[in-house]
């Protein structure tokens, strides 16, 4: 059996994801505003430090796999909260708990992202790469430029898109997918949890019309039936992917674009990362 992190294991698919974990006998160390072993607010500097330093003190050895399902929806008025707990609550502590993920030697991570992340339009990319910088009152700052009531959906989709975005250029490095750890990302639609019964609850809410053509929202045992298999050996050969769960939204508004040819541009890239990877032991030998 193994050793776990949940972070927003207290309600949703957070939760969910912690009851399939603990029913298969693993110990499941959750954090959470509330009800969980390791009480933080990661939306906070203080409060992500504090997850930070609690949970290395509870765990004295391997760490088998973590699940990154804290988050907060969009709403005006909240932009830099959405950053530091959509984004930095993720990048700070699985930063912070790599060199434990290493030590088991082939940990799972599973960190969730959004269809919001290629379903929204008008997020502003400076604001992405702010949000990429570590910069979260610098994001915010151009966040609220968006009109009205845009500010909230595009907050909380550029918080998504600067998660699924560190989450895979991170995978795929030495320290990541080197030390054998599995990254991956989850992008669910509309999952009823309590977060989307409230957003539901605003007669206003951009939710309440978001095209789902399977015509019912997702389940959280559902969510976590797909964590479940990204955290089995069945994910053994997957690193850097993205995985969407939502209805059919995405292929609905985007049917075309994947998959996408690889840009003519990134051929010398391309290139280069293949002449020097075997020297790196990057590249399996067929021969």
């Amino acid at each position: 059996m193994g050793v776990y992190v949940v972070t927003g294991s207290a309600s949703g698919m957070g939760a969910s994801v912690a009851a399939r974990l603990t029913d298969d006998g693993h110990e499941v160390i959750g954090v959470d505003l509330a009800d969980a072993a390791v009480i933080a607010d990661l939306s906070t500097v203080e409060g992500r430090r504090g997850a930070v330093d609690a949970l290395t003190e509870r765990i004295d050895g391997p760490l088998h796999g973590a699940v990154f399902a804290a988050g907060i929806g969009p709403r005006r008025g909240r932009e830099r909260m959405l950053a530091e707990v959509n984004c930095l609550g993720v990048v700070e502590l699985a930063t912070a708990l790599r060199p434990r993920l290493a030590a088991a030697r082939n940990a799972k991570v599973v960190v969730f992202g959004s269809n919001s992340s290629t379903a929204t339009p008008l997020v502003p990319r400076a604001a992405i790469r702010r949000l990429l910088d570590g910069d979260a009152e610098a994001a915010a700052r151009i966040l609220r430029r968006r009109p009205g009531a845009l500010s909230g959906p595009a907050a909380y989709a550029a918080s998504k898109i600067a998660v699924a975005r560190w989450a895979r250029r991170q995978a795929v490095t030495e320290a990541w997918a080197g030390a054998g750890i599995r990254m991956n990302v989850i992008s669910p639609g509309p999952v009823m949890t309590p977060l989307l019964q409230g957003q539901l609850a605003n007669p206003r809410s951009p939710v309440r019309s978001f095209p789902v053509p399977i015509r019912e929202s997702g389940r959280p045992d559902q969510l976590a039936e797909w964590v479940m298999t990204m955290l089995s050996p069945a994910a053994d050969f997957m690193v850097g992917s993205v995985v969407t769960v939502d209805g059919g939204t995405e292929a609905l508004l985007r049917p075309n674009d994947w998959p996408s040819r690889l840009p003519g541009r990134l051929l010398p890239r391309m290139a280069w990362t293949m002449w020097r990877a075997p020297s790196r032991g990057q590249v399996a030998d067929y021969s």
